[in-house]
Order: structure tokens, then sequence, then C-alpha cells
């Protein structure tokens, strides 16, 4: 395997749909550092980009907690749809009026699995962020009528970022976890796929009705996995590619019951080491000049331009980008 445009595989979840027309009436976001927009500022985690230079690119051109030189592919797909960014959820000021509009609960190192990156120290695991959205749906339910909010939860839009972490923080490190012992990937993939088969559930019974479901990127052509020097110039870690197949697959049947332009693909904008990927973007570190051409911000997450990308094609891309519909379809269904 080449080079990769970096495409994650977007598949929807889509049960009892009908073809009115209307508009998302919020963004509730669930996922990983690839969305977290300043969860874990709030935490006592080492997982953190609450310094220069993350954030050069954005508005203020101040660190956020993204892991990003700007926007993320949630605030790019939010300004597709015509609504803002949701606000962190472990930010007390997020509460009242500014949850209407949708919330991101998504946390740095977090996974499916509840042990998965448990050596950044804290984080929001996959079950703790829809503890925390039930969580806001009780002052949501101080704030309007039953029928009020049913109607709110089934016009918004679910987006969920996760699995990414589950092999790079834990399945690839049979050092400190001990799942590649005990799993083989079509084993772990089934694994992942059934706990977070269980929470998609959760999510439905409390009346969220349309959710957007990233699958896993090729992990092993981030420059972390190139600095590892495990192939050879010019290629991928073929087999880390090889052993996300099978979630990738399963992810796409799991919906099915109820994815340019760039010049640089093998290092980081900012990072240190081989490829750029040794050593994640370091405070205050000059990052690269150009970085419309770069796939990769640091060692683990893409530019901006990227998430341009993967949101527009999320937005209003073919099935092969989306399946079976694409977020702007998506968001004209009533329920």
């Amino acid at each position: 395997m080449k080079r990769s445009s970096m495409m994650c595989l977007f598949v929807l979840l889509l049960v009892y749909c009908s073809s009115v027309h209307g508009a998302p009436t919020a963004l509730w976001v669930f996922g990983d550092s690839l969305v977290d927009n300043g969860n874990n500022n709030f935490i006592n985690s080492i997982a953190k980009s609450n310094y220069f230079p993350y954030g050069i690119d954005f508005n203020n051109r101040l660190p956020t907690g993204r892991f990003s030189n700007g926007k993320t592919f949630v605030d790019i797909l939010g300004e597709l749809l015509g609504m803002s960014s949701p606000p962190p959820f472990a930010d007390p000021s997020t509460r009242g009026g500014r949850i209407l509009g949708g919330v991101n609960y998504a946390s740095a190192a977090a996974g499916i699995l509840d042990e998965t990156g448990q050596h950044y120290m804290d984080r929001f695991p996959l079950s703790q962020q829809v503890i925390n959205f039930e969580s806001t749906l009780s002052e949501l339910r101080t704030m309007m009528s039953p029928g009020d909010l049913n109607t709110h939860l089934s016009k918004s839009i679910a987006v969920m970022v996760f699995g990414s972490n589950d092999y790079i923080n834990n399945y690839l490190m049979p050092s400190i976890y001990t799942s590649s012992i005990n799993y083989n990937p079509q084993q772990f993939a089934n694994l992942l796929l059934n706990h977070y088969a269980r929470q998609l559930v959760a999510l439905y019974s409390v009346g969220l009705r349309k959710f957007l479901l990233a699958g896993i990127g090729p992990l092993g052509c981030i420059p972390n996995q190139l600095a590892t020097g495990q192939a050879p110039p010019g290629r991928c870690v073929d087999y880390v590619n090889q052993i996300l197949g099978s979630f990738n697959e399963g992810l796409r049947s799991l919906v099915t019951l109820m994815n340019n332009g760039f010049n640089v693909w093998d290092r980081a904008c900012c990072g240190v080491g081989r490829n750029q990927g040794q050593i994640t973007c370091l405070p205050y570190q000059f990052p690269c000049l150009d970085r419309s051409k770069y796939i990769f911000w640091d060692a683990f997450h893409p530019t901006q331009a990227v998430d341009a990308i993967l949101a527009q094609r999320a937005y209003s891309g073919p099935p092969s980008d989306c399946y079976p519909i694409n977020v702007q379809q998506m968001a004209a269904i009533n329920f």
C-alpha cells in the first residue's frame, strides 16, 4: 500500500426512516482526539493539546484543545450543516441554552473499550460518554416537554468517531495491554463491535435516530506508525492496515443490520524524530509552513485541510464515501 488519502470509511446507521424534509436540530459528538474540541482540558489527562502551535490556523490562532492546526472534521461538518460546533461537555459553562444545539463528549485517548488509553490517565471512554450524554438529557428534560424533546433528538445527528485508540493505544501496545495476546485480529474486532453496538442501542433507546459512524482510517500510514521503522521507505505498515479490515467490514455490516491532492503524506507537519512522528508536536515547536500540503498535522491527527475533505465528502459524497446516504440526505429525514 503506497500513498493514502487518509479517507475514513463513513457509514450511517438509519432505522425506521421516512423522507420528510427537515433540518438537524443539534450535533452530538462522541469520539476520541480526532474530534475532541477541549474536553481533555478539564480532566486529569496527559493527552492534551492546549498549547501552541495547536490551533495556529484556528479563528484566534490560539489552542482550544483540538488536536489540529485548525478546525476538526466536526467543526467543518457543522458549518456545512449551518450549525455551530457544539461546546465540550466538560466545560463548566456548557449548560442551559448552550446545550440546545448539541454537545461534544469526545475525549483524546478514549476508545470503545474502557481500558483503552489508560496510560494517558483520565479520559472519557465510549461508555462514559454515553453516561455524560444521559446527564445532558436530564437537563434538557427540564427545558422542554417530552414530545418536544423526542422531536429535538430525532432530528439531531450523532457523530461517532471511535476505534483508532483501541488499536494504537491498546492492541498494538503489547508491552502495556494483553488484548493482542488474548485475541486475534478478527476476535478483537468482534469484541469492539459488540461493545460498540450495545452503546449505539443505548443511545437509540433514549431518542437518537441519526448516526454518522466513522470507520478507522489506515493507521499503518500515520507518522506514529511509520516512525517505528517497520515499513520500507515509501510504504505504510501494511500489517497494521490489514488488521483494521475486520473492524471496518464489521462496522459496515452493523450498519446494514440497524469514504486529493496532498504532496506530503509520510510525515507530520509538527513533530520530532523519524517522519516527525516519534514524538508528537511539542509546546511552541515551529510547524511546517505550507500546512495545506500535509495530510498529517502531528504524529496522529490529520490537518484542517484533510478534515475539510472528510467533512465535505461525508456531507455530500456518494455511497462509496458515506453509506448508505450522506449527511445532507440524512439531515432531511424526519421521524
